[in-house]
């Protein structure tokens, strides 16, 4: 697998939140008190620019955006967020939040950003007793949470391929991965988040809002499941459940991952391609997602990933993970690879290259191992996503082909990749249900390029708007929500989607992302953090 590239709502809760701050953060602690003994917490660590350590924690995976704040607090405890919080806000500091550091904009890491609040000692994963659900801290990372929570329960969530992402980010914008077509998203198995707000007299406090209806702070929960990170406080735990689970048994409160999984990696050289084929590649992926995109669909234990790197790269790889234990699995792997490759002439190099079963966390492991850029610290990037309801067009699959062609532009990192992480148990959920409205797509693709030399910044972010803008060109440059289309992924986020020079579709960007749904997201915004203290460049904005 080396090569692959990834990548009547509110009515009073605004004063019931002011009325609840102190007993939040004391009903807070008491939940963590009682689950078991911590221990002692370290005090938080504050890090000036003086500091060592400081180079290293003002800059995230995308080393396009560094930071330079007065100073970064790295906390180990949801009263160091609210006192981080409270300190900058009194001094009137511009936070940032960072979880797991893999934002892709500029949101935490910019010249306006005076504080950064780390949540690195944040990062405990345990069953809370009293809640009856998985906490899981704010600043823990992917792979820590997926062996835990298997090693110690045999449970997961259905999150995303790269270790080293964090579960805030991750969780906020929605949360897919291999398992989601089976499972749903991993906000679908969001029981209750803790979350550090700052009230309209600039007072940081602690609030705990669940999924149950009856909650005052329900709409906080709907919000933060979905709505995308920095915008209505500090997520400093999550609890999971999955949605009707009971007992006391952990194992049986959240879902299990299949014991062993059919895991393919096959590579079809570029030298095996050409435009016509490179075309039917693509249509064929969509249309076999579109015809399993139902919540009933047979084939939702199966998803896949197909990697199309520029030609440079020599190959493009069609990952694909099934669950062993799916009725008819080995056949249906077998008749998705026969679908995808129809009429590529290439039957004999997929039957080359065998799927291996794997127990599941091995398949987890071996998929992050086989990806350097997940945790290659050296890289610059851009990308652009989109859902599709639908197929590419043979016109859009042959701007991709244009574009991964060019010999003007050879970065091998630079790749169309289509991830079938949509669909199946995902659009059961109605799209009103959490603020993640993309509940009826077949699948989604992320655009992208990396690189590591900073003079290749024009030529890579300019190969990638041509790209994009040529894929989506009958529609203003932009995926917009239709019969094809469904708009884009927060936790993707595009600087250009706010820039009316690249964005033509004359459809606001708050409308790709969050369709029907950004009206509601701005009365929670006004609602928990009125004064706009949680903000970046594509924050929610508060209703008037």
């Amino acid at each position: 697998m080396k090569g692959l590239s990834r990548r009547g709502l509110l009515g009073g809760a605004a004063a019931a939140a002011a009325a609840a701050g102190v007993a939040a953060v004391d009903e807070a602690a008491e939940t963590r008190a009682s689950v078991r003994d911590r221990g002692p917490v370290a005090g938080p660590a504050t890090v000036f620019p003086n500091d060592p350590r400081y180079q290293e924690l003002t800059v995230g995976y995308n080393q396009r955006w560094v930071g330079r704040p007065d100073y970064v607090r790295v906390v180990s405890s949801t009263e160091q967020v609210v006192a981080a919080v409270q300190e900058a806000v009194d001094a009137g500091k511009r936070i940032s939040v960072v979880s797991g550091g893999h934002c892709l904009a500029p949101f935490v890491f910019n010249d306006e950003v005076k504080v950064v609040i780390d949540l690195a000692g944040l990062n405990d994963v345990y069953f809370d007793t009293r809640r009856g659900a998985f906490a899981v801290e704010g600043g823990a990372r992917l792979s820590n949470v997926y062996e835990t929570l298997y090693k110690k329960w045999g449970v997961t969530i259905p999150g995303g391929m790269c270790p080293t992402v964090g579960i805030g980010g991750h969780t906020t914008g929605g949360g897919y991965g291999f398992l989601s077509r089976q499972f749903g998203a991993v906000i679908d198995h969001l029981a209750a988040v803790e979350v550090v707000v700052v009230d309209r007299s600039r007072t940081a406090r602690a609030i705990v809002a669940t999924r149950d209806p009856d909650d005052p702070h329900h709409a906080l929960w709907w919000a933060c499941a979905g709505g995308g990170g920095g915008n209505f406080g500090v997520v400093t735990t999550f609890w999971f459940r999955t949605q009707g689970r009971t007992g006391t048994d952990p194992g049986g409160l959240l879902v299990s991952p299949p014991k062993d999984v059919l895991l393919s990696a096959v590579g079809i050289p570029w030298s095996m391609l050409d435009r016509a084929t490179f075309t039917a590649l693509v249509t064929n992926w969509g249309a076999w997602y579109e015809s399993a995109a139902a919540p009933d669909s047979p084939a939702k234990a199966l998803s896949g990933v197909a990697s199309l790197a520029h030609r440079s790269a020599q190959n493009v790889f069609l990952l694909t993970q099934v669950d062993a234990a799916a009725p008819g699995a080995e056949g249906l792997l077998s008749g998705y690879l026969a679908a995808l490759t129809s009429g590529l002439g290439v039957d004999a190099v997929v039957a080359a290259q065998p799927a291996q079963k794997l127990p599941w966390l091995h398949a987890v492991r071996l998929i992050a191992a086989s990806i350097p850029s997940f945790i290659n610290p050296t890289l610059r990037g851009s990308s652009k996503s989109a859902y599709l309801r639908t197929s590419y067009t043979p016109v859009q699959a042959g701007a991709m082909y244009d574009a991964l062609t060019r010999t003007d532009f050879a970065n091998p990192a630079g790749a169309v990749t289509l991830a079938g992480f949509s669909g199946g148990a995902i659009n059961a959920v109605p799209s009103t249900r959490t603020a993640l409205a993309h509940r009826d797509a077949a699948f989604w693709t992320l655009f992208e390029t990396q690189w590591q030399d900073p003079a290749a910044d024009a030529a890579n972010i300019g190969w990638l708007r041509d790209l994009y803008g040529a894929v989506w060109s009958a529609t203003g440059g932009y995926p917009v929500p239709g019969e094809q289309a469904d708009g884009c992924y927060i936790n993707n986020p595009d600087p250009d989607i706010t820039d009316p020079a690249f964005n033509r579709s004359g459809v606001p960007w708050q409308t790709l992302y969050y369709k029907d749904n950004y009206p509601r997201l701005q009365r929670v915004k006004a609602a928990y953090d009125p004064r706009g203290v949680f903000k970046h460049a594509q924050s929610i904005t508060a209703a008037e």
